[in-house]
C-alpha cells in the first residue's frame, strides 16, 4: 500500500483540487490512496470518503491544526480538532484520545518551523521526514536527521500538495493490507517511504485559491 500522507482539498482556503480528483490522479501515479489534512477542518470527509469508495482507494482521515508552536497532523482520526492556536499538548492529547497518530509536517520549514519542537518528541508519534514542497534541501535532510536522532519515532511522507498537479510527490510504503494495518506499520516503523521535490510552480497554489477566493469563481 502506498499513501500520500499530507494532502489538501479544495476544503483548505489555500488549496484547489477536490478529493475525487486527487484519488483519480493517484491512480495514474501507482499510488492507493492519500490522507486528507486541510487546515483546520474536517468539511472534506463526507467527499472523500464518497470518492474513496468510487475509485477503489484507500482514505485517511486526518486534519493539519495549527497548534502554538507550529502545525500538527491529526491521522487517523474520528472527529474533528476544533483547537487552532492551543498548546501542543492539549492538541496531541486530543488526537490521542480518538486513537490517532500524532505527526509534526515539515518540522524545520525555514519560514515557520516547530518550535521547541525536542521538548515535544516523546508526546508526538512521529515526524515527517520528506515534505515534497520543501525546495531548500536542509529542511527536510534536518528532518530524517531528527528521526535517526529519535529511532523510536514513526516515519511519514507527504506531498503537502495544495494543487492536483503537486500529488504523489511522496508518500511511505508497506505491504498492509487494510487502513487499520497500515497504521500499526506506522507505528511499527514497518514502512519505506520515497520523495521527490513537487515542481516549484506548485507553490502558487496557495495564491491561485486566494485570486480565486476573491474574484469569487
Amino acid at each position: 500500500m502506498k499513501i500520500d500522507m499530507h494532502c489538501h482539498t479544495k476544503y483548505s482556503k489555500d488549496a484547489l483540487a477536490s478529493p475525487s480528483e486527487i484519488f483519480k490522479k493517484l491512480k495514474k501515479k501507482g499510488l492507493d490512496g492519500f490522507a486528507i489534512t486541510d487546515h483546520d477542518n474536517t468539511n472534506g470527509w463526507e467527499d472523500a470518503l464518497l470518492a474513496a469508495k468510487e475509485n477503489n482507494m484507500f482514505l485517511i482521515l486526518g486534519e493539519e491544526i495549527k497548534s502554538k508552536n507550529g502545525d500538527i497532523l491529526g491521522l487517523f482520526l474520528n472527529k474533528e480538532i476544533k483547537m487552532k492556536g492551543e498548546e501542543p499538548e492539549k492538541i496531541i492529547e486530543e488526537i490521542h484520545n480518538q486513537n490517532g497518530i500524532a505527526i509534526i509536517p515539515h518540522p524545520f520549514d525555514l519560514k515557520k518551523p516547530f518550535k521547541d519542537i525536542e521538548k515535544y518528541i516523546d508526546l508526538v508519534d512521529g515526524i515527517e521526514i520528506f515534505n515534497a514542497r520543501r525546495f531548500v534541501s536542509k529542511e527536510n535532510s534536518r528532518a530524517l536527521d531528527l528521526s535517526f536522532k529519535h529511532p523510536n519515532l514513526a516515519i511519514t511522507a507527504g506531498s503537502d500538495a495544495h494543487a492536483l498537479g503537486g500529488v504523489g510527490f511522496a508518500y511511505i510504503e508497506s505491504s498492509a493490507k487494510t487502513t487499520e494495518e497500515f497504521k500499526k506499520d506506522i507505528l511499527l516503523k514497518n514502512v519505506k517511504w520515497q520523495g521527490l521535490k513537487a515542481p516549484l510552480i506548485y507553490l502558487l497554489a496557495p495564491t491561485l485559491r486566494k485570486i480565486k477566493n476573491a474574484l469569487k469563481i
